[in-house]
């Protein structure tokens, strides 16, 4: 499989699953309505365990753009390969949003509340302050991309497209790819990102996780679905990005 065509997979599995459990918490006449948050922050972790391991052998499995920025800081990921990587998982995630829809299309239409149809889609702070919604981001994002430069040693792509299994870092030898078991340790991290800081912003912490299906809410005709609130979108891509090279200056810092 392309890595490419992996990446696009592996994002609209992640939002799927991940957008999919906030369909069947929040909208009406669902088996799953109002179970909270546990179950909502639960299935985000398993969304990320199911798309890591699905796709991690063909692309190191980033499935986020701060992921991928944050790797090509760090010296592990070609920068050439960085706008390719983004628009897949973009385009996955728009692709994961529109399938979301289709599935609980009745449901949408079931539901009133246009915030709650935002809220499957995208995120949103239960505290309006943007500049420390972005601080938000940027820490939970910290967490996640420190977390797996440690917990799953990611993907390496060389320039040609091939994919590496280790490379060199200062003289100690650092294996890659998040397949198989390695996919686990990552998807506890995010349950546990979401557990602990997700209160504040609902942890985007993945510029493609928000904007693809933010893209997806405002062309999908869903009935009474208000604004897609654009005024704030901006803040789950660039905490994130921020948050990605911090994590990353960290990891060379400390290796």
């Amino acid at each position: 499989m392309s890595p490419f065509v992996a990446e696009f997979i592996g994002t609209a599995i992640l939002i799927l699953l991940g957008n999919g459990v906030v369909a069947n918490v929040v909208l009406n006449q669902t088996k799953g309505n109002n179970s909270g948050w546990i179950v909502i922050t639960f299935g985000w972790g398993m969304a990320v365990f199911t798309a890591v391991f699905v796709v991690g052998q063909f692309s190191g499995a980033h499935i986020n753009p701060a992921v991928t920025v944050g790797l090509a800081t760090a010296g592990l990921f070609d920068w050439a390969q960085v706008p390719a990587f983004v628009a897949a998982q973009v385009l996955g995630a728009f692709t994961g949003a529109v399938l979301v829809w289709l599935a609980y299309k009745d449901h949408f239409a079931a539901t009133e509340d246009g915030p709650a149809k935002l809220a499957v889609h995208s995120t949103g702070p239960a505290i309006r302050n943007l500049p420390m919604n972005t601080v938000t981001e940027i820490i939970g994002t910290i967490m996640l991309v420190f977390g797996v430069f440690y917990l799953a040693s990611p993907g390496f792509m060389t320039a040609d497209g091939q994919m590496l299994e280790a490379i060199v870092i200062n003289g100690q030898e650092v294996g890659f790819g998040l397949g198989s078991l390695s996919a686990l340790p990552v998807g506890l991290l995010v349950l546990g990102i979401g557990l602990s800081l997700g209160g504040p912003t609902g942890y985007a912490i993945n510029p493609a996780r928000d904007l693809g299906p933010r893209i997806a809410h405002a062309v999908l005709p869903i009935p009474n679905k208000g604004d897609s609130d654009w005024g704030y979108s901006w803040v789950p891509i660039v905490g994130p990005i921020i948050g990605a090279v911090i994590a990353a200056l960290l990891f060379g810092l400390f290796n």
